[in-house]
């Protein structure tokens, strides 16, 4: 399915819940939404899904505009944030029923395949009311993936379950989108949700889209300030800088040697990712010099958050570091490994990929 947003915007009195933006994602791809709670994923996905109509604008399915068809009319599937199942019937049949009204073969096979995939094939004879909320959150899921609807739409399908279930279902759902042929949309808050998925991403923020694109392209070059802050966990740090010679110089703290555009504004905002922050230096880092104010160990990394001359800095350090609190500390950084935004905002200079074509 060839789904294309147009123009299209959503008001409700006086408040403006989507700003006018166009959308087209790709056919037969994965298209994360993500953005913080209140930035518009739900309100846009229930355009897309013909349960809102859109104030103004035009939405098309394969071309043909149906701006005001129902959900009923469209072949599509979507689970929300809290899952919706029929309780009288049992799992399997749940799961089942959009084969069932198509009067598919082999029912039953599928059935125990998905539910399989999602953990809930030992549920398979019980009803919804024997379940907790996260096994019938992945019914719901289940259903929806069974459907095979050209359109599949999750509205942060994954929120309510435990942390290591999510871990395990979102390599589990990865396999799942790709093996099928749906165009599917995913609503998440989560930045490592969106990097897992792959395929594209779409950042929103207060009912704005900012930047579309592959996932790992709007990872590594966030247009805007708005970007970069939505798309980092932990929150990327964000440091005063201005022009200075033939690079920048961080307020109260060192230079770096960074190649600027002739244009760039003097006031700049320098942007280090916490992964990007090393305790043992390497040729041509710059130092920051500081003291530890908490250091939180998270699974197999340590998150330290310094004092330093430019400012408080989160260093993402691989492993498991423990420092006292008020512990003198030197984090390293490689200039290579910044982004540069100008006085409004936009992105200048970003770092160096490899990978990029």
């Amino acid at each position: 399915m060839q789904l294309a947003l147009e123009a299209i915007s959503k008001k409700l009195g006086r408040e403006t819940w989507l700003h006018e933006m166009s959308l087209a994602p790709h056919d037969g791809q994965v298209t994360v939404l993500l953005g913080a709670t209140q930035a518009g994923k739900t309100s846009l996905m229930r355009i897309m899904a013909g349960l809102d109509t859109p104030s103004q604008g035009r939405v098309r399915v394969d071309g043909v505009d149906v701006t005001g068809r129902s959900v009923r009319e469209r072949n599509v599937a979507m689970v929300y944030q809290q899952f919706i199942n029929y309780p009288s019937l049992t799992v399997a049949e749940n799961i089942g029923s959009p084969l069932k009204l198509r009067g598919e073969k082999g029912v039953a096979d599928r059935v125990r395949e998905i539910a399989d995939r999602l953990h809930i094939d030992m549920f398979l004879d019980r009803y919804p009311a024997e379940l907790s909320g996260g096994q019938q959150q992945r019914v719901a899921l289940a259903r929806a993936l069974a459907k095979g609807a050209p359109l599949m739409l999750l509205d942060e399908p994954l929120v309510n379950l435990d942390y290591k279930l999510r871990e395990e279902l979102r390599d589990e759902l990865s396999q799942l989108f790709e093996a099928g042929s749906s165009t599917v949309i995913y609503a998440t808050t989560e930045p490592g949700e969106a990097l897992l998925l792959g395929g594209y991403t779409a950042v929103m923020d207060a009912g704005e889209l900012l930047q579309y694109g592959p996932t790992a392209d709007v990872f590594h070059a966030p247009i805007s300030l708005r970007v970069a802050r939505a798309f980092s966990d932990p929150p990327i740090n964000l440091i005063g800088a201005e022009v200075a010679g033939v690079g920048v110089r961080l307020n109260a703290g060192p230079a770096l040697s960074i190649p600027l555009p002739v244009t760039a504004s003097r006031t700049l905002t320098i942007g280090v990712r916490a992964g990007a922050l090393r305790i043992s230096g390497r040729e041509g880092d710059v130092a920051l010099h500081g003291q530890v104010e908490l250091a939180e160990i998270s699974g197999s990394d340590t998150f330290v958050h310094v004092a330093t001359q430019v400012g408080e800095v989160v260093a993402q350090l691989t492993g498991v570091h423990r420092f006292e609190i008020g512990t003198a500390i030197t984090l390293h950084l490689s200039p290579a490994q910044v982004y540069v935004f100008d006085a409004a905002g936009a992105l200048l200079v970003a770092p160096f990929r490899k990978d990029a074509r």
